[in-house]
């Protein structure tokens, strides 16, 4: 587990996710609900409540512990979520990859944060987990996840169809990934 804290801009840091934040990230969802709809999976309500982000984080904790996954907060100067990065199926061996998910809070979104978030990301992934490789996916019309992506030296290399269940629909999806070294498998 990556246990530190990173500053990435505009008092924003990079920190793992504790079991104290459902509260915070009931919060930062429902803000930003109706501005995520179009790349998310249609939800419970239950899942905006913080009973409901504690029993979505309990298991990404679990995960987490179990070595599939490393799940983090973006938190501002007052401890408040204003986004999350997650590397999920992490997997060992000669693969050394993960997939990487991320959304920004409505109103942090257009300033670089995303972009600086992922960068922050690709590091630990390649120095604290020993990844070789990261991949995202993002729907075909979402631009600015696409760009964050580019930015961040990732490269396009193909689309998935039918990919996800996203508001309501498989949609198809642009997949990307970054080679973080061509070194030996760590660890």
């Amino acid at each position: 587990m990556i246990s530190e804290s990173h500053p990435l801009s505009d008092g924003v840091r990079l920190r793992p996710v504790t079991l104290d934040d459902a509260g915070s990230f009931a919060e930062a969802l429902t803000r930003s609900r109706a501005y995520m709809r179009p790349w998310e999976p249609v939800r419970p309500e239950a899942f905006y409540t913080p009973d409901g982000q504690v029993q979505r984080l309990t298991g990404l904790l679990a995960d987490r512990d179990a070595g599939r996954a490393m799940p983090w907060a973006l938190a501002d100067d007052e401890d408040r979520v204003v986004g999350a990065m997650t590397l999920a199926s992490i997997e060992r061996g000669p693969f050394r990859n993960a997939r990487l998910g991320y959304w920004i809070d409505v109103g942090h979104a257009g300033r670089g944060l995303a972009t600086a978030a992922v960068l922050r990301v690709c590091e630990l992934a390649r120095d604290g987990l020993g990844l070789h490789r990261v991949e995202a996916g993002t729907v075909l019309d979402n631009a600015a996840s696409q760009r964050v992506l580019a930015k961040a030296g990732f490269e396009l290399y193909g689309t998935a169809p039918r990919y996800l269940h996203i508001n309501g629909a498989w949609q198809d999806h642009r997949m990307f990934q970054r080679i973080l070294h061509d070194g030996l498998p760590q660890r």
